[in-house]
């Protein structure tokens, strides 16, 4: 990473900040590639990437040094979202140089999650990672950092068992299910959205009893093959509160702006099932279930938050598999961190224009007597040919130590970078003899 530039990470997740003020900065995913390319044109930003999920909410940024990095951030998300920094900034954490690397890797390999070890974040870079490329925003060191961070997540996975067992917010949801209905046994469950999250929710639910399964969502189509793929029944949308209530347990995850149901809603639905229990999992960031409905008598409302203290009972399973995993990230970032302060080309081949320039000079020098016959056309002609073969000369050695610096060398570039400076200094005295 050049010394001109700055890694910094800014962001808000699960442990910061409430449901509430992450539903503000909740980014669909068809804005999110608006919302890189306005981030990597805030002053300063050279290349970026947001990390945008039910959970968190994370601007990963190289900086020009010197730049107000923290004001500038902190401007694009009160800019972007509309929302107050008295409502942000207390939830707000900031990271920089080691430790942004160390954190970016740590979410990558699932150790930052709401559940320790589930699959999906890492999918959730990738997705972030592809738009930022698409838009232009990654480039060099950002590219290598990410690409990095999923070998490391790779390399969690392999040699850990992290994953096994993993409690996912669909497990955890059934486990709740069970305890609010005794037996899921031929229960029915309304899908409202048609999100991976719910889908997998409902197959955890059929496996545990539960046998007819209604699917409601804004597109009729993307319904229809949710349905036949459980073997369900499509509830048309517009039909959605004369149906909600022949379910025991709705799933909603429809990320809409406005909140799908209310209080007065779980009153209708309760009247309508004759006060038997009715089990709302909403796992929609922004969220599409009122909280208030929980003070219906006979209403179970559970969000993505309520959903990690049950999460978190499971944890202690996973603890030792968890400090194996912090080991190898650790390990991990030093690696990086050696590698980018030890193998940075760019001063080496700096030196090295340097000292050719100085030979040329000198050439030109020592020869001025000769040349000074010549109109001012053709000194330009010789000065553009001296720069031309000291160009050529310089291209072989140029690609040596940056190939050195790409393959981890650190040896072979040192080397390098001594062998083409002292022949530049020999030849330098030679000149000047």
């Amino acid at each position: 990473m050049s010394h001109d530039l700055n890694l910094v990470l800014l962001g808000v997740n699960h442990n910061t900040a409430p449901i509430e003020v992450r539903e503000r900065l909740a980014i669909p995913a068809g804005r999110l590639a608006d919302a890189t390319r306005t981030l990597v044109h805030q002053p300063g930003v050279k290349e970026g990437l947001i990390l945008s999920t039910c959970n968190r909410v994370e601007l990963l940024t190289l900086q020009e040094n010197g730049s107000s990095t923290h004001a500038d951030l902190l401007r694009f998300l009160q800019e972007y979202f509309a929302i107050t920094p008295a409502s942000l900034t207390p939830h707000l954490y900031e990271y920089r140089e080691r430790e942004a690397v160390r954190h970016l890797f740590r979410v990558a390999s699932s150790l930052d999650s709401m559940v320790v070890g589930e699959p999906q974040i890492l999918g959730q870079v990738k997705e972030s990672y592809t738009v930022a490329r698409e838009v232009g925003a990654v480039a060099g060191t950002l590219d290598s950092l990410v690409q990095r961070a999923f070998t490391v997540a790779k390399k969690v996975r392999s040699e850990t068992q992290i994953g096994s067992n993993s409690v996912s917010i669909a497990s955890v949801a059934v486990d709740l299910a069970r305890k609010i209905f005794g037996s899921l046994d031929g229960k029915t469950v309304l899908l409202v959205g048609a999100g991976k999250m719910s889908e997998l929710a409902a197959r955890h639910l059929i496996q545990q009893g539960a046998s007819n399964i209604l699917v409601a969502n804004r597109t009729i189509e993307r319904a229809e093959k949710i349905a036949e793929q459980f073997r369900g029944q499509v509830v048309p949308f517009e039909a959605l509160y004369d149906q909600a209530a022949r379910a025991d347990i709705v799933i909603s995850s429809t990320g809409a702006p406005q909140k799908l149901f209310d209080r007065s809603h779980g009153q209708h639905f309760l009247h309508s099932r004759r006060n038997r229990p009715m089990f709302f999992i909403d796992i929609a960031v922004p969220r599409d279930v009122d909280p208030g409905m929980n003070e219906v008598e006979g209403c179970f409302v559970y969000d993505i938050d309520d959903l990690q203290q049950v999460a978190a009972a499971n944890l202690a399973d996973r603890s030792r598999e968890a400090a194996a995993a912090e080991t190898i990230v650790t390990r991990e970032v030093e690696k990086y961190q050696q590698r980018v302060q030890s193998l940075d080309a760019a001063p080496a081949i700096r030196n090295l224009q340097e000292h050719a320039e100085v030979i040329r000079q000198g050439e030109l020098r020592r020869s001025s007597g000769k040349l000074a016959g010549l109109t001012e056309e053709q000194q330009a002609a010789v000065d553009a040919l001296t720069r031309s073969l000291i160009n050529k000369f310089l291209h072989a050695p140029m690609t040596a130590l940056r190939e050195a610096a790409r393959d981890g060398d650190a040896q072979a570039l040192q080397d390098l970078e001594t062998l083409y400076t002292n022949q530049s200094r020999n030849k330098t005295g030679q000149t000047n003899r």
